[in-house]
This record gives structure tokens, C-alpha cells and sequence, in this order.
């Protein structure tokens, strides 16, 4: 049974709406881990900060943990018993954050406005630069409960069954 979840995956894979739906399942409380790390002025809390912040969070007995920053990955991933990896195409991540674009989002402190071209460069890189380090990490937990998708629909025939 899931107690706590880790939910990864590139930016604008949707790794908040999944969240959000497997918390309608399981009543697990969602954590984002971009509310923990950005302040609503876009600028980012302490390393010293962001780690209370996560300790504590992670001390909690259920949770689902929404987002991969590389420095953290190793702490969640100590505590969690069950892994999503949303492995999707560049293409489908590109439009996940094109579509957020003036929205207001819970995951988030701030609305995004405009397309931010570094950002966008992160996204259409993060499958040859950062996924094989987010793998290789994976691969160091296999007692772990890991599941991967390929698609949107792959993700939500999985919520349905439970």
C-alpha cells in the first residue's frame, strides 16, 4: 500500500495534475516541492531553508511528494515507498507548460506569463541530460515500487484501476 510517493518527471509533464488525481484516490496530502523552494517574487528560499522545509515534510507518515530537483532526490527517495516517473515526449512537456501559461496553478507561487526561453531549453534537453541521472539514481533503489509512463493516457488507466 502507498503511504509515501514520489511523483517525477521533466517539467510540464504534469507531474501536479497526476498528483493531484492519485490524492482524489488515496487522500495522501500533496507536497510540491516548488512551494517549498520559490517564493512568490521568483526568487528562491536558502538551501539551509529548503531542506527544514523538506526534512519536515518527509517526517510525516503519508505523503505524495510532487517534483525532482537532483539535490533532493536522494532524501525523498530514502523516505518514499512507491516511485511515478512520468517519462514523457519533449514535445508533450513543451505544451504541458505552454498551456499553464496565465493560469494560476497550486503547485506554484506565482502565474507564469510568458514563455521563458531557458526553461523551455531545459525541457527540450532534459531527456538526454538530466532523465539518465534521474534513472541511474532509480536504479540505486530497487526495493522501491517504481512505476513509469509513457503517456498521459498510460498514467490515467493506471489512476482508474485504482
Amino acid at each position: 500500500m502507498m503511504k509515501r510517493v514520489l511523483v517525477l518527471g521533466c517539467p510540464g509533464s504534469g507531474k501536479s495534475t497526476f498528483s493531484r488525481k492519485l490524492n482524489q484516490k488515496t487522500a495522501l496530502p500533496i507536497c510540491y516541492l516548488d512551494r517549498l523552494l520559490w517564493n512568490s517574487d521568483k526568487t528562491t528560499v536558502s538551501r539551509d531553508v529548503f531542506n527544514q522545509r523538506l526534512a519536515k515534510e518527509l517526517q510525516k507518515p503519508t505523503w505524495i511528494m510532487d517534483g525532482n530537483y537532483s539535490f533532493s532526490l536522494t532524501m525523498c527517495l530514502l523516505r518514499c515507498d512507491t516511485i511515478f516517473l512520468l517519462d514523457y515526449p519533449t514535445e508533450v512537456c513543451l505544451n504541458g507548460v505552454r498551456a499553464r501559461i496565465g493560469k494560476k496553478r497550486p503547485d506554484m507561487p506565482w502565474i507564469e506569463e510568458k514563455e521563458d526561453p531557458e526553461f523551455m531549453n531545459y525541457i527540450q534537453t532534459f531527456k538526454t541530460d538530466k532523465l539518465p541521472k534521474l534513472r541511474a539514481t532509480l536504479n540505486r533503489f530497487p526495493n522501491k515500487n517504481q512505476f513509469v509512463f509513457h503517456s498521459r493516457d498510460e498514467a490515467n488507466k493506471f489512476l482508474d484501476r485504482l
